[in-house]
């Protein structure tokens, strides 16, 4: 995509109704209308070339609607999990936006653009100071790729941070002309605490995406205009297994890891565009 489509992309979502046009595509993914959720599904397998010989059920009939589908799971052996202890795991299929250090309290979100720390994880200087000087991976899900976000790590579930925001796409173009894109958008901070110690997952919303959801909470996102925090410490824990799922897009987006200095480092063969598969090793905890 030429630099002038880019910028015309980016300026037409600037003045798009975001969240009325994807709570209106929320509504039709939602849809059990045989023919209408039937003719969606088949339509987006031809137009994104999507491969469903590694879901559990591959015809149209099969999903009870269009987010049925979006949200497929895959076959048991479909995704191998790196058995290495100390080995990273791909969150998700999909493809690496950017990865680095957070260098002076900011992070990498296109060449030649950075976004602050602080407001990524919606102000909180508690979480921020944590990853100063630490690791960020961001991981692009495309339309055609598995939308379920696994864990990179064993992991047990301190907070979870609601921060409401825009709805940009997250695609290269708009990463490339939208600055700050994802301490803009919709999003929701989970951290978690591992053996090694803490680490963060963030799932961002974009344009048409109609909901983020939990294994633990259901959907958390549209909830509200408000900043929505919520401490698990003094509730019963959420332990979740490397490889074990942790949340979903309905509809495309970004997932977002932060680990704190000295304490991760990913392979050097990761780069701007690699692709990810979920479950391959994409680094190690130190």
């Amino acid at each position: 995509m030429s630099k002038l489509t880019e910028s015309l992309f980016a300026a037409l979502q600037q003045v798009l109704p975001q969240h009325t046009l994807s709570r209106i595509v929320g509504k039709l993914a939602e849809s059990r209308q045989t023919w209408l959720k039937n003719t969606l599904i088949r339509a987006f397998i031809d137009v994104y070339n999507v491969d469903m010989t590694q879901a559990v059920r591959q015809r149209a009939e099969d999903f009870a609607n269009f987010n049925d589908f979006f949200t497929r799971e895959l076959k048991p052996d479909a995704r191998p999990i790196c058995s290495e202890p100390s080995a990273l795991a791909s969150p998700a299929d999909g493809a690496v936006s950017e990865l680095g250090d957070v260098e002076l309290g900011s992070v990498m979100q296109a060449k030649g653009q950075y976004y602050s720390l602080m407001s990524l994880v919606g102000g909180d200087a508690d979480i921020c100071g944590r990853y100063l000087g630490g690791k960020f991976a961001t991981i692009y899900l495309s339309p055609r790729d598995y939308h379920r976000v696994h864990m990179p790590c064993d992991g047990r579930l301190v907070s979870t941070t609601y921060v409401p925001g825009e709805l940009f796409s997250v695609n290269q173009a708009t990463a490339n002309q939208v600055p700050g894109l994802f301490a803009r958008n919709e999003r929701l901070i989970c951290e978690f605490e591992s053996d090694q110690g803490p680490f963060v997952m963030i799932l961002v919303g974009a344009m048409i995406v109609a909901g983020i959801e939990t294994v633990w909470g259901g959907q958390v996102a549209p909830v509200t205009a408000r900043l929505q925090h919520q401490n698990f410490t003094d509730q019963a824990p959420v332990m979740l297994k490397k490889g074990e799922e942790m949340g979903r897009f309905k509809l495309g987006s970004t997932v977002i890891l932060l680990f704190p200095k000295d304490a991760a480092e990913w392979h050097e063969s990761l780069a701007n565009g690699t692709p990810t598969v979920m479950g391959g090793d994409i680094g190690r905890l130190l």
